[in-house]
Formats: C-alpha cells, sequence, structure tokens
C-alpha cells in the first residue's frame, strides 16, 4: 500500500468515525442534560442552577460542532487532494453535488433544532421557583446567547463547504495567500 492510499484510507475512516462520535456525543448530551435538569427541578428551588444544565447543553453542541468543522474539512481536502481525476473515489465530489438537490429533505449535522428545543424547555425549571427581575436578565441573556450561536454555528456550517473547497484548490495551484 503506498503512502497516498494509506493516507486516503486514514482520512476516510477518521471521517467516519467522527459522523459515529457525534451520534454518540448527542445521545449522550441529551441524556446528561435531561437527568440534571430533572434533577434539578425535583431538588432545587435557585433559578440561577438552569445555567448549569445549559453549560451540558453547551459543552455537546460545541463538541459536535468542532467535530463537523474537522470532518468537512478533511472531506474537502480528500475531494481535492485525492478525487481530482477521474479514475479515483468520488464520494465526496458526488456528496457534494447530491446535497443542492435536496430540497427540504437535507440533514441537520449540528442537530441545531434539537439543541434550541432543549434550550427554551430548560428554562422550565429556571422559572418554576419565581426568580427575581436579575436572575430572569441573567439566565434570559445567558440562553438567548446560546441560541445565538446555534443559528450562527448553523450558518457558518452551510457556507463552509464551499469556502473551504476553494481554499483548498486554491492551495492546491499555488496561489498565494490561500488559507484553508
Amino acid at each position: 500500500m503506498s503512502l497516498t492510499e494509506a493516507e486516503f484510507l486514514a482520512l476516510r475512516q477518521t471521517i467516519a468515525s467522527r459522523g459515529t462520535t457525534r451520534i454518540v456525543l448527542l445521545t449522550v448530551t441529551f441524556i446528561g442534560w435531561s437527568v440534571f435538569a430533572g434533577t434539578l427541578l425535583l431538588l432545587t428551588d435557585l433559578p440561577i442552577a438552569a445555567l448549569f444544565s445549559l453549560a451540558i447543553l453547551v459543552a455537546g453542541f460545541e463538541s459536535i460542532h468542532a467535530l463537523h468543522v474537522g470532518v468537512e474539512r478533511i472531506g474537502r481536502y480528500v475531494q481535492v487532494y485525492f478525487e481530482s481525476g477521474t479514475d479515483g473515489p468520488q464520494w465526496e465530489s458526488t456528496a457534494m453535488l447530491i446535497g443542492p438537490a435536496l430540497p427540504g429533505g437535507g440533514v441537520d449535522p449540528l442537530f441545531t433544532i434539537l439543541f434550541a428545543c432543549a434550550t427554551t424547555i430548560n428554562l422550565i425549571p429556571a422559572f418554576l421557583p419565581s426568580p427575581t427581575p436579575l436572575e430572569i436578565a441573567v439566565i434570559g441573556v445567558v440562553h438567548g446567547a446560546f441560541l445565538v450561536r446555534i443559528v450562527r454555528a448553523r450558518g457558518a456550517a452551510a457556507r463552509q463547504r464551499a469556502v473551504e473547497l476553494e481554499s483548498y484548490k486554491a492551495i492546491k495551484s499555488g496561489q498565494a495567500g490561500a488559507k484553508p
């Protein structure tokens, strides 16, 4: 096996394992969050404690986001450096062509709808024990900031493929100043 073949196989394996890890991490995040939020609901009357369960959602989302960004970056590298001919693999190139042709049928690789819903539900334990106006403001701002982060990450993820594909093509063709 040549070094090029070994690199290709290692990169495809990395993509596969990170994709699986994202799904497992989503499950672990939501189980951890629901157990923690449920415990807070039953055992505490401190509204600000809802920020601790929100931290679980934030950590899970940021981890999934990092895995997704890495997978996309590796995918574009594979596409430019291993799929430029017609006799080699064409998985990334073909998948990228099909993606836009699925109106309304695309997947949400960051699970943004799930995280946005969970963030909204996470407010329930905060508002049951009659929070003060200051607590409402702090809890609302922090939850709102995370919702904004989710929306921004989703937008960046939607643009990432095209931007990085062009960056890798520029690097491969030797254009100065190109960044992946």
